[in-house]
């Protein structure tokens, strides 16, 4: 067998490893989600109650307060997976492990809190701190993307509707469908994180009873106690009232709007999958990436792939706290603990990989306006029939006889481009046509693409400059370079 380091790595090997974590997130959504985040959390809570408790006149010394502060980060793992194992209970594990290092404290370490003092006020800093990973990675797509939309404002392209031929945009137009769902996304997980609340302190049923009694039946102190912690804690306010729990709706909240991002990501991702597939438009390609192992010419959009297939299950999880939040039975029960540890850590994991991968495919965005071109020289003709009719009517024609000349001569090229493989000759047709020897000269600017793309540009601008701009001025100074992906 290999010694030392090799052999914990063959170890690490033969074991499940969330990929979520091994292959994707990034290490501070990583690092945010961890025991080593989690467990110090905890001791700092308890150091927080301490303090406020102290400074409430309970009798606890500085002496102890200073053991508490010196330990914070001096956690014995193993110790505390022993006491876990032998108490069934990973709150008190941790309480012994902490007491252990602090034998002067251990006294006053947990007085008068329950579980959920550490275990939902930790959840809750998590979630918070989460959010404040995730809003600079989404204002950094969006910035991305503006970018991409004001260089594109012009270029006009095929519109799609029912992913049949429409009238044209621009891809500038297009990209700011894509921004303005995500400034809708930016929105929400700001308004989510602020409207994030302390548990603060309690007791075992929400009614502080504990802390009452440790106050001698002074309100006003135990009152105090909630605000000074809550602040500690880098909160503004916590909530007036909880079970044993903080209500399980704000999982919902949380994660709807993780969800709701996800959903964002998904129709983005997919639009540049079937513009890849059209040639138009395509992610980054490394100049050493296979696309596929069978089929060396491929140039498969894997990145917006993988964003889709992780979004599907960003959506997914929203579910878990619906029905968690539905059968929480009076103050709490114990069963949306095991759920919680899965499904909250995912979100927000799913969610920073699914960012960071858009970040990358909207720094590197090919865009083929050749290809956009001839696409839309096969479109435009048909198109362009109401504005023959109009020049022709302008000209002295019929409108009644020129629709009828049109007709035939639209179906003969559609007949060519569908039966035949051809391309559409409609225009070709018409100049054969001595009928439309009146407005011959002015069929080229009668099929100008920019003609047919009406107000996009100036919607691209305004909409940059007025909405999304604004938006991002919170983030400025964190947007950072660009982003590679390691795998």
């Amino acid at each position: 067998m290999p010694a030392g380091g090799s052999r914990r790595a063959e170890d690490a090997m033969a074991r499940y490893r969330s990929p979520l974590v091994s292959r994707y997130a990034s290490a501070e959504m990583g690092f945010n989600f961890s025991e080593r985040k989690k467990f110090g959390t905890w001791r700092r809570l308890w150091l927080y109650l301490a303090q406020a408790e102290k400074s409430l006149g309970l009798p606890i010394t500085d002496e102890q307060i200073q053991e508490m502060e010196a330990n914070l980060d001096n956690i014995d793992f193993k110790m505390a997976a022993e006491e876990e194992k032998k108490l069934r209970h990973d709150v008190m594990a941790h309480v012994h492990t902490f007491a252990h290092c602090c034998p002067k404290a251990a006294a006053i370490i947990h007085l008068g809190a329950t579980s959920c003092y550490v275990g939902d006020n930790t959840d809750l800093i998590v979630l918070r701190d989460g959010f404040n990973l995730l809003l600079p990675k989404l204002a950094r797509v969006i910035s991305r993307l503006a970018d991409f939309a004001e260089k594109y404002a012009d270029l006009p392209t095929l519109g799609f509707t029912h992913y049949q031929p429409a009238q044209l945009t621009t891809v500038g137009k297009r990209c700011c469908l894509w921004i303005q769902d995500l400034c809708m996304d930016l929105q929400n997980l700001e308004r989510a994180r602020d409207d994030l609340r302390f548990r603060g302190v309690k007791g075992t049923t929400g009614t502080q009873a504990s802390f009452l009694q440790l106050f001698e039946g002074d309100h006003s102190k135990v009152e105090e106690l909630d605000r000074l912690v809550t602040a500690k804690a880098g909160f503004k306010r916590a909530y007036m009232v909880t079970g044993q729990t903080y209500s399980r709706k704000v999982d919902i909240e949380v994660l709807s709007v993780l969800a709701s991002l996800g959903a964002s990501i998904h129709k983005i991702c997919t639009d540049i999958r079937l513009l890849a597939n059209l040639k138009e438009i395509e992610e980054p390609f490394e100049k050493d990436q296979i696309g596929s192992s069978a089929m060396p010419y491929k140039r498969n959009p894997m990145r917006s792939e993988r964003c889709c297939s992780l979004a599907r299950h960003l959506m997914t999880l929203v579910l878990d706290p619906l029905q968690t939040a539905s059968v929480q039975w009076f103050e709490r029960t114990l069963d949306d603990s095991a759920n919680r540890r899965v499904c909250l850590a995912e979100a927000f994991l799913t969610a920073d990989i699914i960012l960071s991968t858009l970040q990358n495919i909207s720094e590197g965005l090919v865009v083929y306006p050749k290809v956009i071109e001839r696409r839309i020289r096969q479109e435009l003709p048909f198109m362009a029939t109401e504005n023959i009719i109009m020049a022709m009517v302008k000209a002295g024609g019929n409108r009644q006889d020129c629709h009828e000349k049109i007709r035939v001569l639209s179906q003969q090229a559609a007949a060519v481009v569908k039966q035949e493989g051809g391309d559409n000759d409609f225009i070709t047709r018409v100049r054969a046509d001595p009928y439309f020897s009146p407005i011959h000269k002015q069929l080229e600017s009668l099929l100008d693409p920019s003609s047919f793309t009406g107000r996009a540009p100036q919607q691209v601008a305004k909409f940059l400059k007025e909405e999304v701009r604004p938006a991002l001025i919170p983030y400025q100074g964190k947007m950072g370079g660009k982003i590679e992906l390691a795998l």
